[in-house]
């Protein structure tokens, strides 16, 4: 897995809100399963971490989260991409 900038994933596990950088949320925590697009990668530590950007259907940022790679599936909307 080699996530890249704008790509879309969803999360493994529920996200506490106190890991939110930003959030519209009443502090509930994101559930398993919530979908997010990568809008920043930090590579400054071995391992990188994923500035993740939660929106609504019209595109309202609701809740920023830095998540590393074991905490996120890499969604493919081809074949060829998987």
């Amino acid at each position: 897995m080699n996530p890249q900038l704008f790509d879309t994933i969803a999360t493994l596990q529920p996200i506490p809100a106190d890991r939110f950088q930003l959030s519209e949320l009443s502090l509930a925590p994101l559930p398993r399963g919530q979908v997010g697009t990568i809008v920043e990668i930090y590579t400054t530590q071995p391992d990188p971490h994923y500035l993740i950007e939660f929106s609504d259907r019209q595109g309202r940022a609701y809740a920023l989260v830095t998540l590393q790679s074991q905490e996120f599936l890499l969604l493919h909307y081809d074949l060829a991409a998987a």
